[in-house]
């Protein structure tokens, strides 16, 4: 799911997504403004089409990823802190990895929405892609999710929205975060093989644990 966010100076489009012919040509229907584009992370999902656009914003941890596509434009790095300024809406950048070395998630603190790639999921979580991070990561970043929505952020527009068609509420961090804790404490309860074909699934025998209608996928080395 890609997302342009318009303000009376700037655009911003978040994420490029897979295949989209002519992206730039389809985000020039929508907006005619000075357009930045940033990437909530390196996986191709999310990255295909970048190639549409000179430069592109991103965390320098997932850098590998990008050049591996053969990217030739201009890459901008942002971290903690870093704002896009676009006129009356500015967008705040929050470094949360675990789902990449280099997630990010993206506050628009005024309007109270957090766009979160993949940093949280879409009712399900992938923690089994090299390189791994530590479940303490995800525990974390979880954790800081939950402050900024007690803090006035109170809707997060995730990476995949057609899996859930509504933003991704207190409800679902706080069962994401029981999750995971009930798996680095070894007392989750529902755990299975993970299968799947897609592309990026993971090779080396992921599980899947899952809590009513949410899930993280993961590696079992994040454990130890």
């Amino acid at each position: 799911t890609m997302y342009i966010i318009e303000g009376t100076k700037k655009a911003l489009l978040i994420d490029t997504g897979t295949r989209c012919d002519s992206l730039d040509k389809i985000v020039r229907k929508i907006t005619s403004k000075p357009l930045e584009v940033v990437v909530t992370h390196g996986h191709f999902d999310h990255t295909g089409n970048i190639g549409y656009f000179s430069s592109v914003f991103m965390h320098k941890g997932d850098l590998a990823m990008v050049q591996g596509q053969g990217y030739k434009g201009k890459i901008n790095f942002v971290n903690e802190g870093y704002v896009f300024d676009l006129g009356d809406r500015k967008i705040e950048v929050c470094y949360t990895p675990a789902h990449t070395p280099g997630s990010i998630i993206l506050l628009d603190r005024a309007n109270g929405d957090c766009y979160s790639g993949d940093a949280f999921g879409s009712n399900q979580v992938w923690l089994q892609l090299q390189p791994l991070s530590p479940i303490t990561d995800y525990i974390k970043a979880c954790k800081r999710m939950l402050t900024l929505i007690d803090n006035g952020i109170p809707r997060i527009y995730c990476g995949h929205y057609v899996y859930l068609k509504k933003p991704i509420g207190k409800e679902y961090m706080t069962k994401m975060l029981t999750l995971a804790e009930e798996l680095k404490n070894g007392t989750a309860k529902d755990i299975k093989p993970f299968r799947s074909d897609a592309p990026l699934a993971g090779y080396h025998g992921p599980l899947i644990a899952s809590k009513e209608d949410i899930a993280i996928v993961y590696d079992p080395e994040i454990l130890k």
